[in-house]
């Protein structure tokens, strides 16, 4: 007998039921995007390693770790992308509209990839909506970022369920100076370290910030914080930015242990985290990165951007409000014919509803059988109405309309059938 195949661990399958929830979000956040703006690209999923060590950085855990890579027939090594901003930056420069630090508002979406221990709310392919801005300097575009993705909580029915943290952590320079300090007090700590944090304390001893291990955590009193390392423009650009969530009223902690694990990050970092999933809770996470651009070949070009994960989004917006998903779909009509030719004048007529009522969605009941098993079929569909055509209704050129929620029923013809069909369905649908 053959061995079921499964599905590859941590890559699980979207089912009808979850894919209305997604289809909201993406709807919502899509809306948004476009009012404030932004352009949609789409992304390759698959790139050259090299992009992805360039940008993130040899020594991240996503690169010496994570990444699903492998060499194609021509031996150059590839990628499956771990994250989308790589790909922006790369595709921005490729075909020329990152040059002259020029102004773009840019958005995407689709599948990423990591190899990671696969845990609720964290798989090896997940899915991300980014967006990324350039050629704006000042911590007005920060602040403007950070009040969209507020608005994409509230359309969402969230806010009150996830907060903002917030740090700066400078310019590269800045970085580098915190940098060589904790490898030096980590040096004199080293006792307290795990294998993990050794390895880190030289090649990116920031993350070791992220450790949750106790012994490393009860070091942490010892760390100055980021912000007396930071230089001044960058003070003066957070406090700006600080200011101006202020007076937008956007609530923020300012958390100075958020250091982000992704090395082309400057000044500002944020995450968007709520406590209703446990230990995955960074729904939201973003920041500047000045220098990418020109980093990996362009012109020098100021840019900030997040990226949002779907399912950990999916699963928050269940644990909240399970009662106001509706994730069945919604059957706005049902065909039922039965007896001699009725099923060739249905099959003309589904396609002529169709026509006339884009708006609603229509099955036709296929496998014949009785009216009573095709009204059973209808009801099991949870379709609003029923037309059901019968030899009796083609003799007199005409249909039964019925209300599936009421029980009633009408005849009319089949000329003024969708004239009618169109007003019972609207009222159905604002009820």
């Amino acid at each position: 007998m053959t061995k079921k195949i499964q599905a590859i661990r941590g890559m699980h399958d979207c089912l009808p039921s979850d894919t209305s929830i997604y289809q909201y979000i993406e709807t919502t956040l899509k809306k948004i995007f476009i009012s404030y703006g932004f352009s949609e690209i789409r992304l390759p999923i698959v790139e050259k390693t090299n992009l992805f060590k360039h940008a993130i950085g040899n020594m991240t855990d996503v690169v010496e770790k994570e990444m699903y890579t492998f060499c194609d027939r021509h031996g150059e090594s590839i990628t499956l992308r771990p994250e989308g901003t790589a790909g922006c930056v790369r595709a921005g420069i490729e075909n020329g509209f990152l040059y002259n630090n020029q102004e773009q508002r840019l958005w995407y979406s689709g599948p990423m990839f990591r190899y990671e221990r696969p845990q609720h709310g964290r798989y090896r392919q997940f899915h991300q909506i980014g967006a990324e801005v350039f050629g704006f300097l000042g911590p007005d575009i920060d602040a403007d970022l950070i009040i969209m993705t507020f608005r994409f909580w509230k359309l969402l029915g969230i806010s009150k369920h996830i907060h903002l943290e917030l740090n700066s952590i400078g310019s590269i320079e800045s970085r580098k100076n915190y940098c060589r300090m904790l490898t030096v007090l980590f040096e004199k700590n080293i006792q307290a370290l795990d294998i993990d944090c050794k390895r880190r304390m030289y090649s990116n001893p920031m993350r070791i910030l992220d450790s949750k291990n106790p012994s490393v955590q009860a070091l942490f009193h010892k760390i100055p914080p980021i912000k007396e390392y930071i230089d001044e423009e960058s003070r003066i650009h957070f406090k700006e930015l600080c200011r101006l969530l202020d007076i937008s009223c956007i609530p923020y902690h300012i958390n100075q242990r958020l250091v982000r694990g992704l090395d082309y990050y400057n000044r500002t970092v944020f995450e968007w985290v709520t406590k209703d999933l446990g230990s995955q809770g960074t729904i939201c996470s973003g920041g500047r990165y000045d220098d990418l651009v020109k980093f990996l070949g362009g012109k020098s070009t100021n840019a900030v951007g997040f990226a949002i994960g779907l399912e950990r989004l999916v699963l928050l917006i269940k644990a909240i409000q399970p009662k106001e998903i509706d994730t069945d779909q919604n059957i706005d009509l049902y065909l039922i014919s039965s007896g001699t030719g009725t099923e060739d004048i249905m099959l003309l007529l589904s396609e002529t509803l169709r026509n006339q009522l884009p708006e609603f969605t229509i099955i036709k009941n296929y496998g014949g059988g009785s009216f009573k098993k095709q009204l059973a079929r209808a009801n099991k569909y949870k379709a609003r109405l029923a037309l059901i055509l019968g030899e009796d209704e083609i003799s007199h050129n005409q249909c039964i309309i019925k209300n599936l929620c009421k029980g009633m029923q009408q005849k009319v013809s089949l000329t003024h059938a969708p004239f009618v069909l169109r007003e019972l369905l609207k009222l159905l649908k604002h009820k």
